[in-house]
């Protein structure tokens, strides 16, 4: 029984994060028109 109660408490604590990240939004900016590269280039 209390690890069905722990479990209620950590499954509401995580949903009142998402909420609360959720009710904030985005950090203002814009993302970089370039793309990420992965890879170093080959030089010829």
């Amino acid at each position: 029984m209390r690890a069905l109660i722990a479990a209620g408490i950590g499954l509401a604590a995580a949903l009142a994060l998402v909420l609360t990240m959720t009710a904030i939004g985005a950090p203002p900016g814009e993302t970089s028109p370039k793309p990420l590269l992965t890879t170093v280039p080959k030089h010829p």
